[in-house]
């Protein structure tokens, strides 16, 4: 009588050179275990190496993020679930000991317990080229700040010709008059040999400029193809944007809740409290990348949006501190883009407000003065240069009152 296959659950240690399999049965039961290249052929074996033994309900692969990657892609296409196995215990590793066997047993174990697993990032479509944009964007920023920082150094102690010629100017100003410079005369004189390095310097800056700027405009042609609403976030540019959509992944769908991203991005409250004070702080764990990018986003807004100043100093009446509102307002932004990240939303419309206004005959100077702001703020909300919904939808609100008065007049 024919009996249907057994359920099996694999574990992959992953590894630069080879990846370690294991198998065990639903029940806890090893199977077998072999070793295999990390290579197409490898990964063909591995596949043909665990679909002999039965049914697989899952296969946990340990860094699917680095060394597991191509296999994780391998085994999704292939039709089976790939859950990441976490990191092993390591007091579970100090009582069983450590080997490649061991860790893949570890892995299937963890993915038949339900323990220690998460769903990986695909890292198959456009968020994986942001990925890889920003790493060489990384690099190259830091390359530009340690270039300036050199061409600083040596302007403090360079010969006083030198010196008096580049040291006044600003950074602005000091790139391009160094790149125009035309350094000639004996190398083994310290003066040439200073200018001439400093221009060296300021090539290497303007290149590394331009690379920067090369790669934010393939990042923005991105942007506008996989996520063309993020960037209307108040606060969100072509940095956080990029940041946040690497950190969610190419399939955001593994976030299934706003609780989950708020851990994700590291702004989770947890209890801190002790004795007779009870308060709450963010979580260190998630991306510390990510967290920054939205400590960006709530800077920008105190410095532009008049919501965030207005709860901001409604807070601080109340006897919060500066760090404890700003802990507030992640919270907030983490909220927004979450939303923003699963159910995309277009910025209001703004076109009407310029025409209402000048209908109405009013002036931006009398517009600013009564919401107590400059008339170059409204002027930037009118033209879309700038985005305030508050003060858009108060500034329309108003506009529409004026109008009901000079009807009744």
């Amino acid at each position: 009588m024919a009996t249907d296959p057994p359920n099996v659950i694999v574990g992959v240690d992953t590894h630069s050179d080879t990846h370690f399999a294991a198998i065990i049965d639903e029940h806890g039961k090893h199977l077998a275990a072999e070793e295999f290249l990390a290579v197409s052929s490898g990964y063909r074996k591995i596949l043909a190496f665990i679909t002999h033994f039965g049914l697989i309900i899952g296969v946990g692969v340990e860094g699917t993020g680095s060394y597991g990657a191509e296999l994780s892609r391998v085994l999704r296409t292939a039709g089976l679930p790939v859950p990441e196995v976490n990191r092993p215990n390591r007091q579970a590793r100090r009582l069983r000991g450590k080997s490649d066997p061991l860790d893949a047993y570890q892995a299937a174990e963890s993915v038949l317990a339900g323990r220690g697993t998460s769903t990986p990032k695909t890292k198959d479509g456009p968020v994986e080229c942001l990925r890889v944009l920003r790493a060489a964007r990384s690099s190259a920023m830091k390359a530009r700040t340690i270039a300036i920082n050199q061409i600083k150094g040596i302007l403090v102690s360079a010969p006083e010709h030198v010196r008096s010629r580049f040291r006044p100017l600003t950074t602005a100003q000091l790139i391009p008059a160094l790149k125009r410079s035309r350094p000639m005369g004996n190398l083994t004189d310290t003066e040439i040999a200073t200018a001439l390095t400093l221009k060296k310097l300021a090539v290497r800056y303007r290149f590394l400029e331009r690379e920067i700027l090369d790669t934010d405009a393939v990042m923005a042609e991105i942007l506008r193809d996989c996520a063309p609403l993020l960037r209307n976030v108040p606060g969100v540019g072509i940095e956080v944007a990029s940041q946040l959509l690497v950190t969610v992944g190419d399939n955001p769908k593994r976030i299934a809740t706003e609780a989950q991203f708020a851990a994700l991005v590291g702004v989770a409250p947890i209890p801190a409290s002790s004795g007779k004070t009870s308060r709450h702080r963010h979580s260190r764990g998630g991306d510390r990348a990510a967290n920054a990018a939205i400590h960006h986003v709530v800077v920008s807004r105190l410095a532009t949006d008049s919501r965030t100043r207005d709860y901001a100093a409604r807070r601080s009446a109340q006897g919060k501190t500066k760090k404890e509102i700003m802990r507030c307002l992640k919270r907030y932004v983490a909220r927004e883009l979450y939303r923003q990240l699963t159910n995309p939303q277009a910025a209001p419309s703004i076109t009407d407000l310029r025409t209402a206004r000048e209908d109405l005959h009013i002036t931006l100077r009398e517009a600013a003065g009564h919401f107590n702001t400059w008339p170059g703020t409204l002027s930037r909300i009118e033209r879309g240069l700038s985005r305030d919904d508050y003060l858009a939808s108060q500034f329309r609100d108003w506009l529409h009152e004026q109008k009901a008065v000079q009807n009744i007049n």
